[in-house]
């Protein structure tokens, strides 16, 4: 019963998010502006973030009117079902918004509090990405059918590409312009693409060996995380344990070990 829910949640994700991206793609207005602000002057929102997460949530709803949901934009439902759905409808706003390619819509199913099901939707690189729990990270594009996703082996930390992102409060992003600093000698080079889900879905598909950052929340990394270790990555956060505001991070499995010392060493979390 449980392997027939979660193929029917897989589904339902990945309609809502083909059609949460189609909208975003198409229906990108050209006097696209901001519709709000959050936690800073550019931390913002769009109508289309509204729109889409509207969209996908009507449609989840309209399935499975029991569900509870967790989305960046604000809906907030507790449910009765057991099964709640964690949207960013538009990860990469701000990409979005200057006419920028990277940005995706990211839609996790929670079982109980397990992530059980990812779906991570790149209009812009025609790809979507999708992991159920223990079945593996899988993705569609220019190619036919389906690709099973697969992490590179790890390289010397020298030779590794890691992606990091940057928060929306000065005092948070500061420090993290600090640490990368700090990182960036110890390793191949830096990227910073603007959207976490796109970046965790990249370490899945071998395009990075590793990403991490601070400050995200939990519609920022569900689907990724889970399609990046069902790929076989490593995530994580602070030592011992899961991805959390205070840390996300995502690698093939040695790029970061001895991780807590090394990102420790060079303040990739702190008190």
């Amino acid at each position: 019963m449980t392997d027939a829910l979660h193929r029917d949640l897989l589904e339902l994700a990945q309609e809502a998010a083909r059609h949460a991206g189609a909208l975003l793609r198409d229906g990108r207005p050209a006097d696209l502006a901001v519709a709000r602000t959050k936690s800073s002057p550019i931390d913002v929102v769009t109508e289309m973030d509204i729109a889409a997460e509207k969209l996908i949530t009507d449609l989840i709803s309209g399935r499975r009117p029991d569900d509870g949901f967790l989305g960046e934009e604000g809906a907030s439902v507790e449910g009765t079902s057991g099964v709640r759905w964690v949207i960013d409808p538009l990860d990469g706003t701000v990409n979005y918004l200057y006419g920028l390619p990277t940005w995706a819509v990211s839609i996790a199913a929670e079982q109980d509090g397990e992530t059980v099901v990812g779906v991570v939707a790149a209009p812009m690189r025609g790809e979507t990405y999708h992991a159920v729990r223990g079945g593996g990270a899988w993705a569609t594009g220019a190619w036919e059918g389906e690709r099973a996703l697969a992490c590179r082996p790890a390289p010397p930390l020298d030779q590794a590409l890691v992606s990091t992102g940057f928060n929306n409060v000065t005092e948070v992003r500061t420090h993290q312009a600090e640490v990368a600093a700090r990182l960036l000698p110890l390793l191949r080079d830096i990227r910073r693409s603007g959207s976490a889900a796109v970046d965790l879905c990249d370490v899945a598909c071998g395009r990075l060996d590793g990403y991490y950052e601070r400050g995200l929340h939990a519609w920022d990394f569900a689907a990724g995380d889970l399609i990046a270790r069902e790929a076989g990555a490593l995530t994580g956060g602070r030592p011992g344990e899961r991805p959390s505001p205070d840390l996300t991070v995502a690698g093939a499995p040695g790029v970061f070990e001895p991780r807590p010392p090394r990102l420790a060493d060079i303040g990739a979390w702190h008190d």
